[in-house]
This record gives C-alpha cells, structure tokens and sequence, in this order.
C-alpha cells in the first residue's frame, strides 16, 4: 500500500513539480518558520539551482544536445 502511494506521489509530483520548484518551495517554508535566514535561504537557492544547472549543461554537452538547434 505504501509503495504504490510513494509511486502514485512520485509520478505525479515529477510532472508537475520541477526539483527546483520543491527546493524553493521547502527552503521557503524554512524561512517563514525562521529555521533558516534570508541570507541562508538565498545561498541554499543558489547552490541548488546553480548546481543543478551545471547538471543539466554537462548532460546536454555529453548527449550532444548542446551542438543541434530546437525547430
């Protein structure tokens, strides 16, 4: 019963919710709840979408999605 409710959450939260969009989303909510400051929230934000960034870069550079142009 659990698997299929984590499976059923998982599928569905990765079509709607991008991981960026979950990170600013619980790192705000630490804010609001003061368990993180302003300026902790900005470099948590910034160290997760600058690194998934160059995840993202180093996988369209490797699978050669980088060289071919979008119609």
């Amino acid at each position: 019963m659990m698997a299929r409710t984590k499976a059923f959450a998982d599928k569905y939260l990765e079509r709607f919710m991008s991981r960026k969009l979950l990170v600013w989303i619980s790192t705000t909510a630490l804010l609001l709840t003061e368990y993180v400051n302003s300026e902790q929230w900005v470099a948590i934000a910034l160290a997760y979408i600058g690194s998934q960034g160059v995840a993202d870069i180093a996988v369209a550079w490797k699978t050669g999605q980088l060289l071919t142009k979008d119609k």
